[in-house]
């Protein structure tokens, strides 16, 4: 690691990656792909709103971050700001747990509109940490190591996702609803808390900042239109970006499908099948990691969309269990590639100074498609049924190949695996 190259980096390396596997460990064991879909299941019978769940997650991570963009620019540290709003990320799972607890003395309709409250909140809760934390990241992490270290908090978090997942797989096969459920989050909150413990431990010395005044949201909007008129590959990497959201919406439809169509058990979808995604994720993260570091993530972005195509077309062609064990474990590869890549490439378009914007404004333009095109496929399913759905999501896979193959570029130029750019001041 050359731990010189950079003050505590494996200190920082390992207690980072720490906080990530016990984040997994939680957010697994209160799965948004399996565990919550099921559990909004024995509230409403919506596709539309069961297929929402992992879209409101997604859109409160994206949507909130270019409006925190102008208070971190101006942060000497970035951790405490960080702590403060990864708390509203967390809590919400004890408000599942009292929500689930609470089910036989009230009404469905107020537990449904109360979960979808705690979903929410959970979302804009990551949203309005996500800025700090990623420029935290980019700052405390070389050029040529955030792609390693992504990949390997990823997979340690999709290692103990696996036991968080086996555990909820469990739990609902031998407790009865909704204590099953409840216990699901309880186990979430536990390992959101081990999560914050390691997150707090995080060292980080103070940098300079070249614009210490106050900067106001039309500062950030000027920024923001003058990033995009002069980077027409940021631009392609934000097209990609979109593409990829219909590439993987199909993956919020895996679990009902496969439980309603086919008749599997409940607890093998969040037990043995997010386990399967799991390991696919945790195997992949930290070879496409280091691809990307050594070669350019412009390679793992196309990987992701090849392995998000072939996810939705093995749901849209299944044929009984097998067909959704392929499924599962192409969209933890997708899921792995994106996550990683996306985290690792956006910290290398613009200046130090300019991060902060760069992912604030990477996220928040992808948000609306986050909560259109579930809107969409979940309105398709109700119409024309699910394979509809899968079918929508493998056109956007294919898209997202041919753009992300013609015009994507790597931002940080590199030759023979190693990133050429200096190291800047403040990193």
């Amino acid at each position: 690691m050359q731990p010189n190259r950079q003050p505590h980096l494996r200190y920082n390396f390992a207690v980072n990656a720490m906080d990530g596997a016990f984040f997994g460990f939680g957010m697994y064991a209160a799965s948004y792909q399996t565990v919550l879909p099921l559990f909004f299941a024995t509230l409403t019978d919506s596709a539309l709103l069961i297929g929402l769940i992992g879209s409101i997650h997604f859109l409160g991570w994206q949507l909130p971050q270019m409006f925190t963009v102008g208070h971190v620019a101006r942060l000497r540290r970035y951790k405490p700001f960080v702590l403060m709003m990864t708390i509203q990320e967390r809590v919400p799972y004890i408000g599942l747990l009292l929500i689930a607890l609470a089910l036989p003395h009230i009404s469905r309709q107020l537990a449904l509109i109360t979960a979808f409250l705690m979903v929410m909140w959970q979302g804009i809760g990551s949203g309005l940490t996500a800025t700090g934390w990623q420029s935290m990241i980019a700052k405390i992490m070389p050029d040529d190591m955030r792609g390693r270290f992504y990949g390997a908090q990823s997979s340690l978090a999709q290692g103990m996702g696996i036991v968080g997942a086996l555990l909820a797989g469990f739990l609902l096969e031998r407790l009865d609803t909704p204590l099953d459920y409840a216990a699901c989050f309880a186990v979430a909150a536990v390992g959101m808390t081990i999560s914050f413990g390691f997150l707090a431990q995080t060292r980080e010395a103070e940098h300079e900042v070249e614009q210490p005044d106050r900067i106001g949201f039309r500062d950030v909007l000027r920024s923001a239109r003058t990033i995009l008129k002069r980077d027409a590959n940021f631009r392609w990497f934000t097209v990609v970006r979109v593409l990829a959201q219909i590439a993987m919406v199909a993956q919020s439809f895996f679990a009902i499908f496969a439980l309603r169509r086919f008749g599997i058990q409940d607890d093998v979808i969040a037990g043995v099948m997010t386990t399967v995604l799991l390991v696919a994720q945790a195997l992949s993260n930290p070879l496409l990691g280091w691809l990307g570091d050594r070669f350019g993530h412009r390679y793992a972005v196309i990987i992701g969309a090849v392995a998000a195509t072939g996810s939705a077309l093995s749901a849209l062609y299944a044929t009984g269990a097998g067909s959704f064990y392929i499924a599962f474990a192409l969209s933890g590869i997708a899921s792995g590639a994106l996550w990683t890549t996306v985290l690792a490439m956006t910290a290398e378009f613009g200046t130090p100074a300019e991060r902060p914007y760069y992912i604030g404004l990477s996220n928040t333009l992808v948000a609306p498609a986050t909560l259109l095109i579930p809107v969409l496929t979940g309105w398709l399913v109700e119409q024309a049924g699910f394979e509809s759905a899968f079918a929508f999501a493998a056109f956007g896979g294919v898209l997202a190949l041919i753009v992300a193959y013609l015009r994507l570029r790597d931002p940080a130029p590199r030759q023979r695996g190693k990133i050429l750019r200096a190291p800047a001041v403040g990193d």
